[in-house]
């Protein structure tokens, strides 16, 4: 179980990692932030960082081996960009319709999931 939870707190934190790396560059379209300063951004930015950090701090603790779990380091950190990579795809499919996928993003993808092929072969 501890696996699974890993997986899903890591999951969760990696929503809020994408909305407050990107989530900002839609402020523009709400009326409410349309034109908020450069601190402003950063503040609103580090408000969604903190709830990131309160889902990948105790992920990190449940998944490591060291602490009872069943992940490496190595395998915990792969397995986090193979997360941020799928939902970054689904935010920016999602909300940035004037963004396409191309071959070469998905090959690139591709790359980064076959890390985890290597980084979890004995």
């Amino acid at each position: 179980m501890k696996a699974v939870y890993t997986v899903l707190l890591l999951l969760v934190a990696n929503v809020f990692m994408t909305f407050a790396w990107y989530g900002h560059l839609k402020f523009k379209e709400w009326k409410w932030l349309e034109s908020p300063g450069l601190m402003s951004i950063v503040l609103i930015s580090w408000g969604f960082a903190l709830f990131e950090y309160c889902f990948q701090v105790p992920a990190n603790r449940i998944g490591y081996q060291e602490n009872g779990g069943p992940f490496s380091l190595m395998q915990l950190k792969v397995i986090q960009e193979v997360i941020t990579v799928v939902v970054f795809v689904v935010f920016s499919t999602l909300f940035f319709k004037n963004e396409t996928l191309k071959w070469n993003h998905l090959a690139a993808f591709a790359c980064i999931i076959l890390a985890v092929y290597f980084i979890f072969k004995k």
